[in-house]
């Protein structure tokens, strides 16, 4: 594995307990291990139900792993986000972590680049820079300025992932975690997006991601982890 990573997995294990479900125990991934050096990216394939989006969760923090480590470089050590307290997850997703998911879960009357500016700041940029970057980005995803001061909820579906990948693209961040970003977008909208990644990536991030166009996946990927040959076998 390399001794640079920013992201290094070893060993991890998930499972559910669907408790609604009469307690039915559902393995998610066994003894997953991979590392993530600056200017990779690693993207999780394999089929519907692998585990791919759960995968992401767990490095984000959402999901707690029942074993393993999940080793994140913050810039000044190792932390172990499998073991850290949730304040230090929170801390890590302010300075170290971004995460654009499929969907784009706002307060309802902020505006979009109000929306996308606020992740600036929230990561130390300053307020002026923070939302200029948050109208270049919008500009860039095809976001009509016209549309900037209006609340997400109104926009089209694509257009609130492009929101949405903007929020999640704007701070420079070393760790970057992607679930299927460029889903409800047409091509124009992919390659840009697309351009966007491989600029994270020269600039020395660490990318995972979940893509289901595979000309995106195509594009970023600089190793593809098959996700199945980590399938957990109930006992």
């Amino acid at each position: 594995m390399s001794m640079n990573a920013l992201v290094r997995l070893d060993h991890v294990s998930k499972a559910f307990t669907l408790h609604l479900r009469g307690g039915v125990h559902l393995d998610v991934v066994s003894d997953v291990s991979f590392s993530v050096a600056p200017g990779e990216c690693v993207v999780l394939g394999g089929p519907s139900g692998a585990g791919k989006s759960s995968l992401l969760k767990i490095i984000y923090g959402n999901y707690r792993c029942d074993s393993g480590h999940i080793w994140i470089n913050d810039g000044a050590g190792q932390v172990d986000l499998a073991r850290a307290e949730p304040r230090r997850i929170i801390d890590l997703r302010r300075t170290t972590l971004a995460y654009v998911s499929q969907f784009l879960r706002v307060i309802p009357r902020i505006g979009a680049q109000e929306i996308v500016a606020e992740a600036g700041r929230e990561s130390g940029m300053d307020a002026a820079v923070a939302q200029a970057r948050a109208g270049e980005l919008l500009e860039m995803l095809n976001v009509p300025s016209r549309l900037w001061h209006l609340p997400p909820a109104t926009f089209s579906g694509g257009e609130q992932q492009r929101v949405n990948i903007a929020r999640g693209l704007i701070a420079d961040r070393r760790v970057l975690l992607l679930d299927e970003p460029t889903a409800s977008l047409d091509a124009r909208n992919r390659a840009i997006v697309v351009e966007l990644i491989e600029a994270k990536k020269r600039a020395g991030c660490a990318v995972i991601g979940v893509f289901h166009d595979e000309d995106v996946r195509d594009a970023v990927a600089t190793t593809v982890l098959d996700v199945t040959q980590y399938a957990a076998i109930a006992a």
